[in-house]
């Protein structure tokens, strides 16, 4: 009998600092019109000085475990989607584990930037096919503020900081993720990056003072890409699931900005209802905005047992993937 894979459980957790359009226009010179316009985010949450990316990653881990209704101790593996981890090296994933008394497991970072989480779905699917793994944590958790140059209005209205996490189980019920599909295309990389701190260039003064240390974004052809590739990684998940856009009841595009998920929506004439936004409270977290957003619309009661649901992300690399999964 073929093994299938769930999300048995989900769980999100932002920090408590709030970080309001007004308030950056006291930093850069923007304006909340401006940045509401352009991007729908109207505000976005900033760790703690206290804070780092594992600690986020726990506490999103833990309400995950307990909404599975499992213990700590049931969890087989551990899967961060992170690229503002805690160190360059060991991995945010081994951090975690230590954080969640977890022994004799093994974890492991990806790096896909904005798509890590759709690529750990496929991953956990796989690995509970195989019947090595009962329980997954799979979790995206980011702190893009200590990655953001903020004196770039450009790109630092966009970035916020928190985490989302699920299990991902092995299905006795209806309940099953249906398909993934990933992909990527490395000849983009130079359009959205961190230039410094690998063994491209080194940290140095130099790339202090000249903000290689921080993201860099080509917007306009990002912009333009994430339109195309979301949708079509949308399309082939749907195919291999042998399921119709319209019979599909919520879906979560990535949430980087709501002019991308917009025009996705009008240009396939997606209804406004089907589709969950919540980027105005939380901006563009990278590979924890899908996995926020599915905590979130769980715990408000809008996604339900049974609730088909697809999800599509795009990221530097640039990666690219979806997955459609039956609640």
């Amino acid at each position: 009998m073929k093994i299938e894979a769930k999300i048995s459980g989900c769980g999100f957790y932002v920090p408590e600092k709030i970080l309001t359009n007004f308030d950056l226009e006291k930093l850069v010179d923007t304006l909340d019109e401006w940045i509401t316009t352009r991007t729908g985010i109207k505000e976005r949450h900033i760790a703690a000085d206290n804070e780092v990316t594992s600690d986020l990653a726990l506490k999103a881990s833990i309400k995950a475990i307990k909404n599975a209704g499992l213990e700590k101790n049931d969890i087989d593996y551990v899967l961060v989607a992170t690229v503002t981890g805690d160190y360059i090296f060991p991995a945010t994933a081994n951090v975690l584990t230590y954080k969640l008394g977890l022994k004799n497991i093994p974890s492991l970072d990806i790096s896909a930037a904005c798509s890590g989480f759709v690529y750990g779905i496929e991953l956990a699917k796989i690995m509970i096919q195989s019947g090595l793994y009962n329980n997954i944590l799979l979790v995206g958790a980011e702190i893009f503020s200590r990655k953001t140059n903020w004196k770039d209005k450009n790109t630092c209205v966009l970035f916020g900081d928190g985490a989302g996490a699920v299990i991902i189980s092995k299905s006795e019920d209806d309940s099953k993720i249906l398909s993934t599909f990933n992909s990527s295309d490395g000849s983009k990389a130079n359009l959205l990056l961190i230039e410094a701190g690998g063994s491209f260039k080194k940290f140095s003064n130099e790339t202090l003072n000249d903000d290689s240390i921080y993201i860099k974004m080509n917007g306009k052809e990002v912009f333009k890409d994430a339109i195309i590739l979301m949708y079509e990684a949308l399309e082939i998940s749907l195919k291999r699931a042998n399921i119709k856009l319209s019979d599909i009841d919520y879906l979560i595009f990535h949430q980087a900005n709501k002019r991308i998920i917009n025009a996705i929506a009008e240009k396939y004439n997606i209804p406004d209802e089907k589709i969950i936004i919540n980027l105005d409270k939380y901006g563009n977290t990278s590979a924890a905005t899908i996995p926020i957003a599915l905590a979130e619309a769980v715990e408000q009661g809008k996604i339900k047992k049974g609730d088909l649901i697809a999800i599509s992300a795009m990221g530097a690399g640039f990666t690219w993937g979806s997955a459609v999964i039956r609640m």
